[in-house]
């Protein structure tokens, strides 16, 4: 990494950070939001590529019980993507001054930004990039957690997670193994929010993404009232922008540069 990790503090936890080109004052700002398993670092260079593509300032955190950031209790509630997405997440945006600019999830990620975005009236959120989002349980989605949790449990995957997590990938593991595994978790579904989104959406999906199929696609499409982009990338995963990082890229700062082209030119006609 060339951008120092940093903390922030936010409802009494440390947050690790990182922030990636102007700050929110000088430029829309694209704030990340990694997977069930995943941490600033697991993002690897793309976002340093998102920023040079876009002129935006990239934000990426940890949320507590992952990397670097403070651990957090087990279990963890079925409810946690809902707490983090109507909590955690506006406080973080504050705390950092956002003014304007994405949510960018991955995952888990995705969809707690669709949560806050279906829940909150947040008019400096101008639109969603979600990869491999989740908008309710499918099968494939527990057959691959399954599979995951055997091979933390008897294969390298544990080691694999403690490069990045440390201390935590107990935690970060579990937290999200047990919940999604958990029988409780099937009725999980937040297709409602997705309705009461007011802004512009892109998914980037995987077509061979062994965690979830196009009937997230075809969910995001059924129940949207806004305009929804899709760039489906054969042949790729469950990590697009890890799989296929110029793909992603390329989607990504398409639909970046062209939300914020349309709103400068908005703003000047209004001028």
């Amino acid at each position: 990494m060339t951008e120092p990790v940093t903390r922030i503090e936010v409802g009494g936890l440390g947050l690790e950070t990182r922030w990636i080109g102007p700050g929110p004052e000088a430029a829309p700002t694209i704030v990340m939001l990694h997977e069930g398993l995943g941490s600033i670092r697991q993002w690897g260079t793309w976002p340093e590529s998102l920023a040079e593509a876009t002129g935006c300032g990239v934000f990426l955190y940890s949320r507590a019980g992952y990397g670097g950031s403070d651990p957090v209790a087990l279990p963890r509630p079925l409810h946690y993507m809902h707490d983090e997405a109507m909590t955690v997440l506006p406080a973080v945006l504050d705390r950092i001054g956002f003014r304007r600019g994405i949510l960018l999830g991955h995952s888990d990620g995705a969809s707690i930004a669709t949560i806050y975005a279906g829940g909150v009236e947040d008019f400096r959120v101008r639109g969603l990039a979600l990869i491999a989002p989740h908008f309710f349980v499918e099968d494939v989605s527990i057959r691959s957690i399954e599979q995951a949790r055997t091979a933390y449990q008897t294969g390298d995957l544990r080691s694999r997670l403690t490069r990045h997590h440390g201390a935590n990938v107990d935690v970060a593991f579990r937290g999200w193994c047990d919940a999604w595994l958990d029988p409780g978790f099937r009725a999980w579904d937040i297709r409602e929010s997705i309705g009461y989104i007011r802004v512009p959406i892109l998914i980037v999906q995987g077509g061979d993404d062994q965690y979830g199929t196009a009937a997230q696609l075809d969910a995001a499409r059924e129940e949207a009232y806004c305009p929804v982009d899709v760039a489906l990338l054969p042949g790729t995963g469950h990590a697009p922008h890890l799989e296929r990082p110029a793909e992603t890229l390329a989607a990504v700062a398409g639909f970046v540069n062209t939300l914020f082209r349309t709103f400068e030119e908005r703003a000047a006609n209004v001028g």
